[in-house]
């Protein structure tokens, strides 16, 4: 291992206990923003009303991540309850809405917004009316007199300045008791109850003891029947739909994530000259193997010497014949010649013609001629062919 990968390793190391020991050390914060999203645990989040809420209403609750407008262009129900917290609604969903009001259903819609259009035409004026930091949520029904609730955090101050003489304040603000934040807006055959804030179905405020007894207060206004709860729309609108989406969701696999990416844009910008240098070509080995046993052979020819040739011509072939024929060349006899004649098909007469020219080959005192050694190489290669 060189200095510089070294180097990079400490500097790695050390940046990963920098981060773990303030991992360690760091506080939590809390995330004090209006999400009213349903998997939520922060103080205003949903996440209790959406476990508590078959409780409330009486386990006859039916979710459904679709727009009123695409939930009802498809599902033909009887008279219901239709519910939604905090969400901008279309004008297209709002339709849908009014139809399933008019023909017997009751809407709860619990939003700090309201869309105009449909404000004007049911003849109610939403608005801000308080500016106070606390606000004293009460019922305007006497047995639920003793049910308040108290928004002490990051109160909206939304509520309704005009409504028609038909329609009912059903809750409203102790500051000033002209002004109503929940109310009751008859259409049709069914009624629409608005209630401007919120914040009281958040983890925050549900989770104070006996705030849960307006919450219940608010929903005993609808019918016991069948509640339709466009919960998607409480959904976080931006969640991401990548692959990472759980490593980016946790902080500590987030870091790990981002110091990884980081590292192997160090690594890449570090190594980039090493992996750009220029490839020398090198040019592939030629196969002289022809041009080399032509030079021997040529060499053999200048010097004359035809009995070393012969000798060395002589062990190739027996050599071939004990590996290719697997027959023993130990003697040179009767028995060889006669397992070489039936393995090679060639006649008795040539192979033993061969086989005295091989002894011949051999013995290093026999007298030979370049005749012989020509002889000698036919013979010798028609056997083996």
């Amino acid at each position: 291992m060189n200095k510089t990968f070294k180097l990079y390793g400490l500097i790695f190391i050390i940046v990963m206990a920098v981060l773990a020991l303030l991992e360690l050390t760091k506080s939590d914060v809390t995330d004090w923003r209006k999400n009213f999203d349903v998997n939520e645990k922060s103080p205003f989040g949903l996440f209790i009303f959406s476990k508590e809420v078959d409780h409330l209403l009486k386990n006859k609750v039916q979710r459904t991540d679709l727009s009123p407008y695409d939930f009802y262009k498809t599902q033909k129900l009887k008279p219901h309850n239709i519910l939604i917290v905090q969400s901008e609604i279309d004008s297209e969903s709002w339709n849908k809405i009014l139809q399933n009001i008019e023909n017997g259903s009751d809407a709860l819609i619990i939003s700090g917004s309201f869309n105009k259009k449909v404000a004007d035409s049911l003849g109610f004026s939403p608005s801000r009316i308080s500016y106070e930091g606390s606000n004293l949520l009460l019922l305007t029904d006497e047995k639920f007199a003793q049910d308040s609730l108290k928004v002490d955090k990051l109160p909206s101050g939304k509520g309704f300045e005009l409504i028609l003489k038909r329609d009912e304040i059903l809750g409203k603000e102790e500051s000033d008791s002209k002004m109503a934040n929940f109310i009751k807006v008859r259409h049709g055959k069914g009624n629409l109850y608005l209630h401007a804030e919120p914040l009281i179905l958040t983890n925050y405020y549900l989770l104070k003891p006996g705030n849960e007894k307006y919450v219940q207060d608010v929903f005993s206004y609808l019918p016991d029947r069948e509640t339709v709860w466009f919960s998607g729309a409480n959904k976080n609108r931006t969640e991401s739909r990548s692959p990472l989406r759980f490593i980016l969701s946790k902080p500590a696999l987030r870091y790990a994530w981002w110091l990884f990416l980081g590292g192997l844009l160090l690594f890449i910008i570090f190594n980039a000259k090493r992996k750009q240098r220029i490839v020398p070509i090198i040019e592939p080995k030629k196969n002289k193997s022809v041009e080399f046993v032509k030079s021997i052979g040529n060499l053999y020819l200048q010097e004359g010497d035809f009995h070393d040739m012969m000798a060395k011509k002589a062990q190739y072939f027996l050599n071939r014949v004990r590996m290719d024929l697997l027959i023993d060349t130990k003697d040179l006899d009767e028995k060889f010649i006669h397992l070489l004649h039936l393995k090679t098909g060639k006649s008795v007469e040539e192979i033993t013609e061969a086989t005295e020219l091989i002894k011949k080959g051999q013995d290093p005192y026999a007298s030979v001629m370049k005749e012989d050694l020509i002889k000698m190489n036919t013979l010798l290669d028609g056997i083996l062919q």
